[in-house]
């Protein structure tokens, strides 16, 4: 199906588009259904080839014909004044037969695309040679000269070929100056870039381009600027981008990991995915090795296709590259089936041989890369990114560079000092903003310009620009100035609907195209919206024109409800908070994905100057509209205090004064102002602040612990070194400095976690308390290191034994390490190398650092939630390189569930252990270099986790529920017409005394022994007795085993142990979900109620909703059945026999005695079953079935035990144990919480249903939880407490 070059209609507008060949329209179809089946390749350099022409300045100024046309090039060239050669875009029209033959040597390779030769074809670009008039022709020629090819190498082989545009990224920066004194400073701005690219494209679609490549994006701005020429294009002249799919290709200059303007692989993705490209990838600068970790990261954030076309290596000294095909085809082919790549192919060095290596390598690599399917989540970038999901903290941005809102920034811009200037915004980010507002409202400044100005300045100030930026301004053309100046996505602050609709979508849509977030006032053609109804009224009318008319990412649409001033003393404004509040939690609920901001210093702008007062008022604002549902705020990082800090007093008035309360709140505050003016007043005339003073003064009589504690709430270090000095001299409290940090600090630390966590605490007071927390740690420090001298002097041997080498990092994106300097000082005292290389650490540093330094094990910390995307990459390298270092996971955000579920089994060749705080570093650590432990530490680890997988996917269901009702009306239906079931051999108890030990041997399962022993033979040697051929457990299992032989034959021979036991069958029948036991067959005393339950979850494809009462015969059946009980036990003289060994000291013996009994107990317990189901009942008499059958339970019948899965509730052993009278028969107590004495003990009931089977109960619901009890005759609350484990509701 094809266009044909027809005029298109875009509104009113139509353009003509002049094409020599049709556009195709199924083009991202077809890509996509080919992706689906094979990887698809990218030609390689296009320069490297010209190079083996040995082209000279002749050919590049030639006159040529090409494909019949003598007038392909005339003699344009012969006298132009500037040399040409090396323009080798000029070649598509002086030298067209080379061009078109090497894209036909390309195609013919195996190229699934090949780029024009148009890499410099802008007028930028081309200005350097003077040719800027030519960029049409040789955009227009150099895509014929690519799709003719294509389409002679089509007809030849029959394989579709794409010409695809090459657009470069110009010899010039948006992002970086050219002037060292002037970081502002730029040669080319945003607008003559979208007019350069737009030329390029018009001429590249024109001559016949089926695809676009933006291509070796080095500054992302730049890009940014060519992908809105594109979509302003398409726009005209109405191609969609399935016609013409977008390809965006950035590069990553060296091995930190960053493009040349400073941006994270991440980052990059994030701020020019808008464009919706087809694929996204990375080429040129580094080769498959060095490429390969930022390519990996590329996979995993990337919602689209991916591709990857490195360098043949790194240049040579001779600027060449060694790479040659049969070296870097298996490279790619590895990338292709690890998933990391879609399309393939090459760049710098790379010529159709390695194309051609490289396509035969993938041709049968199925593919690998499924697009991942990400939350929609807000993300924004600075140079790193930004991503803001339900669970995320609070978002502060910071306030003070805002010449409204800041008087000493002002100045400093009118002043002209723009680098004290950039100093407040650093400071902003160093108090814990996560984004930065700027705006330069200002009648006596030129907004426009100063926009420009400032962004451009901290574009060049890594540590401001690597935080998103909320461009600030009322005026739409001074915004549009700062988003054409950042490379980042940002937030636009504001638009809103008090322009009028039309005017308010053109700029969404503006906005959009820039690839900005956007914050939408609550203004609408009549006003600023006060109260919560206008508020939700014009948010939800915004959000619906913004998402169905604008297509606008609804995560990417922050509200602003209008944080208004209150206690103005007008009535009509006290509700202002309580409907800001309210106005969040129904916008929240009503426009999913939306995110609520304010400008939170409004709120108390009738107290200007009292900062004491107004610093307490929006603190508690926030506390409440932030549990509402609030996400961000324009704050003055930094200088919000903690809320359960705020003098109580002021507090109850803030309160007051927020939520309306009360009707004197503003006359109280005002008074509280008053005093506050006063203490101010006090303290200008050198009085001092004597309300401080006295705070002070307390809070420095307090202990040293207090003192600790405190300092590290309040973010104080001013005497962190001087207390913690103090506390290392009180050697009782403290005998070892490291006391001192798992004490006191940790305490405090502790603290502050909880406090953040319950929203009374913010990021930039926890940064302030990290601090102290790092200052009084690096005073520590070398007390333990003195410490640690002076063990090894006084135990020399320590020097000889070789420590274990830990390495620790926060991975890549995270520069939290409080947790992190912890754990390693307390490995340090322990005798551990620690080698802790930072924050911020890439994978490929941490493993490269690992194993230079012959790290033992590698630790991982972080504390944002990205950080465990992070921490699952580097377990996939660790396993890709073949390591087989155990890896440890720590930080706040992790757990040991998702450490389970998502970076264990990314590892599978060595432990991977979650460690939950420093206090348990030292365990971890010297259980996995320890050679008698690491193998059943680590194999208990691993089984432990993969219970906690099989919970969490289990949990992943929504989880649905039958009624009650309903699960019974779909209970297991038995057809007890014509059935009579067995009657036992005797109705009654039947006591088992002094059963021969001798006779339970043969009914032992030995398998739980070795467990009891930690050894677990590895598949297939698991089990007894094939865990004897385990060549790592076998041995010792052996030596283990026959111990146990030895023993077992001085128990029985001595008959040291005393099996007892009972058993008792009694009618029985079933009524609803209950068995009613009987007396005698007379059936009319119940002599006991079993009460059991019912499943109720939902679960796909399941016929029946079990209980055991199931398999029963019903009371109105008229049938007779009958139910048994046994209660056993090998334990009685247990205690004697282990205090003998405990006189000893013997610890062995006592265990393997233990274990010996237990055995006996389950061995007596499937003896008694055997001989119940063969005699005392019979219902099995002819069974004959080996013990390993038996094992299997393969046998008719059941004999299920309260407390397990078919009968969780314990409390039915009561009624077992009143009726086999076990305390008197067998000498079997119950203990308070139903436990069993002696421990070597085994209870429970019998069915004798052929259709009776072992089943788990799960999750009931509070219907069922209602009527249990009352069947039980217990209180509710009772019966939920012994059923919590199994409650699928939350008790009230």
């Amino acid at each position: 199906p094809v266009l044909s070059p027809t005029t298109r209609k875009v509104g009113t507008m139509a353009k003509t588009l002049n094409r020599w060949c049709p556009i195709q329209d199924d083009v991202e179809a077809y890509i996509k259904e080919t992706l689906a089946k094979r990887i698809m390749i990218i030609d390689g350099a296009m320069g490297t080839v010209i190079q083996q022409y040995k082209l000279q300045e002749d050919d590049f100024r030639a006159s040529a014909s090409f494909a019949g046309d003598d007038k392909w090039n005339d003699d344009k060239f012969k006298d132009h004044p500037k040399e040409l050669k090396g323009n080798n875009d000029l070649l598509s029209l002086s030298r067209p037969n080379v061009i078109n033959e090497i894209h036909q040597r390309y195609f013919a390779a195996g190229a699934d695309f090949c780029e024009t030769n148009t890499f410099s074809g802008t007028t930028v670009a081309q200005a350097d040679y003077g040719l800027e008039h030519l960029v049409y022709e040789i955009n227009y020629k150099s895509a014929k000269l690519a799709k003719m090819a294509a389409q002679t190498v089509e007809k030849e082989t029959g394989v579709r070929k794409f010409c695809a545009g090459a657009i470069g990224p110009t010899n010039r920066t948006l992002s970086i100056s050219p002037k060292v004194e002037n970081a502002a400073f730029r040669n080319i701005t945003f607008k003559e870039l979208v007019t350069a690219y737009k030329e390029q494209v018009h001429a590249l679609v024109e001559g016949g381009c089926d695809l676009l490549f933006v291509e070796t994006i080095f500054d992302t701005l730049n890009a940014k600027a060519a992908l809105f020429a594109i979509d302003e294009y398409y726009e005209e002249y109405g191609i969609k981008s399935s016609q013409m799919p977008i390809v965006i290709s950035g590069t990553i200059v060296d091995m930190s990991g960053r493009t040349l303007s400073g941006q994270t692989t991440e980052a990059f993705w994030i701020s020019v995915q808008h464009a919706k490209p087809l694929c996204v990838g990375l080429n040129c600068a580094l080769g498959p090795d060095q490429m390969r970790p930022f390519m990996t990261r590329l996979s995993n954030c990337a919602t689209c296709y991916t591709h990857a076309y490195p360098n043949a290596g790194l240049p040579n000294a001779m600027g060449g590259y060694d790479l040659s095909p049969k070296d870097m085809a298996p490279k790619l082919r590895e990338w292709a089936m690890d998933g990391l790549v879609n399309m393939v192919g090459g760049c710098c060095g790379t010529t159709p041989d390695h194309i051609k290596a490289i396509a035969d390598a993938v041709a049968d690599v199925k593919p690998a890369r499924a697009i991942p399917d990400h939350p929609n989540h807000m993300r924004l970038s600075g140079l790193e990114d930004l991503t803001i999901t339900p669970d995320s903290v609070f978002q502060n941005i910071g306030e003070r560079c805002n010449v409204a809102g800041s008087i000493r920034f002002k100045k400093l811009i009118v002043a002209n000092d723009w680098g004290k200037a950039a100093e407040i915004a650093q400071k902003q980010v160093e108090d814990g903003a996560q984004l930065l507002d700027i705006n330069f409202d200002d009648g006596m400044l030129d907004g426009e310009d100063c926009m420009r100005k400032f962004c451009n300045l901290i574009a060049t100030e890594p540590e401001i620009a690597k935080i998103p930026m909320v461009v600030d301004s009322s005026k739409f053309h001074i915004t549009i100035a700062g988003l054409e100046c950042l490379q980042g996505k940002c937030i636009v602050n504001s638009i809103s609907l008090k322009v009028g609709e039309e005017e308010f979508k053109s700029q969404a849509k503006l906005i959009r195209r820039y690839g900005a977030a956007v914050i939408v006032m609550a203004f609408d053609e009549e006003g600023q919206a006060a109260d919560c109804e206008a508020k939700v009224r014009i948010c939800q009318r915004a959000y619906k024109m913004l998402v169905e008319e604008c297509n606008f990412n609804p995560v990417d649409i922050v509200f602003d409800l209008n944080i208004l001033t209150i206690c103005t003393g007008l009535e009509e404004h006290n509700n202002y908070g309580v409907d800001f509040i309210k106005a969040t939690k129904i916008i929240k609920d009503t426009c999913p994905g939306a995110k609520i901001s304010g400008g939170l210093s409004n709120l108390s702008f009738s107290f200007r100057g009292l900062e004491v007062i107004r610093e307490a008022m929006h603190a508690v604002f926030l506390y409440h509209a932030i549990k509402n549902g609030m996400d961000m705020a324009i704050v003055n990082a930094g200088n919000l205090p903690i809320y359960d800090d705020i003098e109580p007093e002021l507090r109850a008035m803030c309160e007051a004064a927020v939520l309306n309360t009360s009707p004197d709140a503003t006359e109280k505050l005002l008074d509280r102002a008053e005093k506050e003016k006063e203490r101010i007043a006090e303290i200008k005339a050198g009085g001092g602040d004597l309300v401080a003073k006295k705070a002070a003064a307390e809070w420095r009589s307090a202990p040293v612990k207090e003192r600790l504690i405190h300092a590290l709430l309040k973010g104080i270090d001013e005497f962190i070194e001087l207390d913690t000095e103090e506390a290392r001299s009180d050697t009782v409290s403290y005998p070892a400095p490291l006391n001192i940090i798992e004490g006191p600090l940790m305490e405090g630390m502790n603290t502050i976690g909880d406090l953040f966590g319950a929203g009374k605490m913010f990021l930039p007071q926890v940064i302030k308390s990290a601090r102290v927390m790092k200052k009084a740690v690096a005073y520590l420090t070398p007390f333990m290191e003195e410490e640690k001298a002076r063990k090894l002097a006084e135990n020399p041997d320590m020097l000889q034994k070789k420590t274990g080498c830990v390495l620790m990092a926060t991975v890549k994106g995270d520069v939290h390490d409080i947790g992190k300097n912890i754990v390693g000082v307390v490995l340090g005292c322990n005798n551990y190398n620690v080698v802790d290389i930072g924050v911020m650490c890439p994978c490929e540093n941490i493993l490269d650092k690992a194993i230079e330094v012959g790290a033992d094990v590698i630790g991982l910390s972080g504390l944002i939630t990205p950080s465990l995307d992070e921490m699952v990459t580097v377990a996939k390298e660790m396993q890709r390189r073949n390591m087989k270092v155990p890896l440890l996971i720590g930080g706040a955000t992790t757990s040991r569930m998702h450490t389970a579920v998502k970076i264990e089994p990314m590892y599978p060749n060595a432990p991977v252990m979650h460690v939950l705080d420093a206090s348990r570093a030292v365990a971890v650590v010297s259980s996995l270099l320890d050679d008698d432990l690491k193998d059943d530490f680590s194999a208990e680890t691993r089984e432990l986790y993969e219970e906690m997988r099989e919970e969490h996917y289990a949990s992943l269901e929504e989880r649905k529920f039958k009624s009650l009702v309903q699960a019974r009306d779909m209970q297991m239906r038995v057809d007890w017409k014509g059935r009579t079931p067995p009657k036992p051999s005797f109705i009654g108890k039947r006591k088992y005394a002094n059963v021969p030990l001798e006779d339970l041997l043969p009914y032992i399962d030995w398998n739980p022994f070795f467990a009891v022993w930690q050894l677990r033979g590895k598949y297939p040697n698991r089990g007894y007795p094939r865990i004897f051929d385990d060549e790592t457990v076998g041995a010792e299992a052996k030596k283990v085993f026959d111990d146990a032989q030895k023993m077992l034959k001085s128990i029985v021979d001595g008959r040291k142990l005393t099996a007892n036991g009972v058993a008792a069958f009694y009618p029985a029948n079933a009524v609803g979900d209950d068995i009613e036991v009987y007396e005698d067959e007379e059936r009319t005393k119940v002599l006991e109620l079993l009460c059991t339950l019912r499943q109720q979850e939902l679960r796909d494809e399941q016929p029946e909703y079990l209980a055991m009462s199931d398999f029963i015969a019903p009371k109105d059946s008229g049938v007779k059945d009958y139910i048994g009980l046994f209660a056993v036990t090998a334990g009685i003289g247990m205690d004697k026999l282990l205090a003998s060994y405990e006189e000893k000291s013997d610890d062995y013996s006592k265990i393997m005695a233990q274990a010996l009994g237990d055995r006996l107990a389950e061995a007596f317990a499937e003896k008694l079953h055997r001989d119940v189901r063969v005699a005392e009942w019979g219902y099995s008499a002819g069974e004959e079935m080996n013990p390993e059958d038996m094992l299997k339970v393969k046998y008719q019948g059941i004999r299920p035990a309260p407390g397990y899965p078919s009968q969780p509730d314990h409390t039915e052993k009561d009624k077992m144990w009143r009726l086999l009278q076990a305390n008197d028969l067998a000498s079997i107590e119950l203990t308070e919480s139903m436990a069993m004495l002696p421990a070597a003990s085994v209870s429970g009931l019998y069915f004798a249903n052929p259709e009776s089977k072992y089943f788990a109960v799960g999750k009931i619901q509070k219907d069922q939880a209602v009527d249990y009890a009352k069947r039980k005759g217990m209180d509710v609350e009772t019966a939920e407490r012994h059923l919590a484990p199994m409650l699928g509701y939350d008790r009230a």
